[in-house]
């Protein structure tokens, strides 16, 4: 709704404001970050393939392979921070890291208090139900049980539709949910979705949603570094030029999804 989308907005920006020293017009950042050497950069380790935790606790996926990359692009090493997504960008405000490279969307909202660079990839917001659940399309949800990742922007467009939606954590826990029978229907990313269920041998039927155009996921870094921005950027797109960025998009996700 737009006033919990206001407020939380609010909030965030307090967040930033009141580290010490964190103005609109902070300090360039690239100069401070090539003297430390290291980004850190953050994601949630919730959300396979994008980023995740392995069997030997190391986040891994499609998310932490471009940070380092183009970390390493940078000459700088990459620490992969992990964090709940619902104070994600607060943390990014608060100085807690440099960069979210998460599989953010990239927003209006979230354009007024983080810069993006990017996207470094698209998708698509789908609705996905156990078979034979009968939901194909959006008006089948209205009574259902709608489960989402809290802090997500699928979140927001499932309480402005007025559905009953439940919050959880991240991918791994809504899958379970659905699987179980504990929510009616999922609100996620298609591409992460698909290639989690399928991993994990999980039956599903799913509709795109007809009410949304494809989006993109971005990096955010704090606002008032444009070289920082410029650099990231030129990572970015000589990652996609060189052939690499395919490499890690087959690796991970299995296709090109620029």
């Amino acid at each position: 709704m737009t006033f919990r989308r206001t407020v939380l907005k609010s909030v965030v920006v307090a967040m930033g404001l009141a580290v010490a020293g964190f103005t609109p017009a902070a300090a360039e950042e690239l100069e401070t970050l090539k003297e430390k050497g290291v980004i850190r950069i953050a994601m949630s380790g919730a959300y396979p393939p994008f980023n995740f935790v392995n069997d030997q606790n190391e986040v891994v996926g499609f998310d932490p392979a471009i940070g380092k990359e183009i970390a390493k692009r940078m000459g700088l090493e990459a620490e992969i921070v992990t964090t709940a997504w619902d104070g994600i960008i607060g943390g990014l405000l608060s100085n807690k890291y440099d960069a979210i490279v998460g599989s953010m969307t990239i927003t209006d909202e979230r354009d007024e208090v983080v810069d993006f660079v990017g996207p470094y990839y698209s998708d698509k917001r789908a609705i996905f139900s156990q078979p034979g659940s009968g939901i194909s399309s959006l008006e089948d949800l209205e009574g259902k049980k709608v489960g989402l990742t809290l802090g997500e922007t699928h979140e927001d467009w499932a309480r402005e539709r007025g559905y009953n939606v439940s919050t959880y954590k991240g991918l791994p826990e809504l899958l379970l949910e659905l699987e179980n029978g504990r929510v009616d229907a999922i609100v996620n990313d298609s591409i992460a979705a698909i290639l989690a269920m399928g991993e994990k041998g999980q039956e599903y039927e799913m509709f795109a949603d007809p009410t949304t155009e494809p989006f993109g996921a971005g990096i955010a870094i704090r606002e008032g570094s444009p070289e920082l921005a410029a650099a990231m950027q030129e990572a970015l797109d000589s990652m996609m030029e060189d052939g690499t960025y395919l490499e890690l998009a087959e690796k991970w996700v299995g296709a090109d999804i620029r």
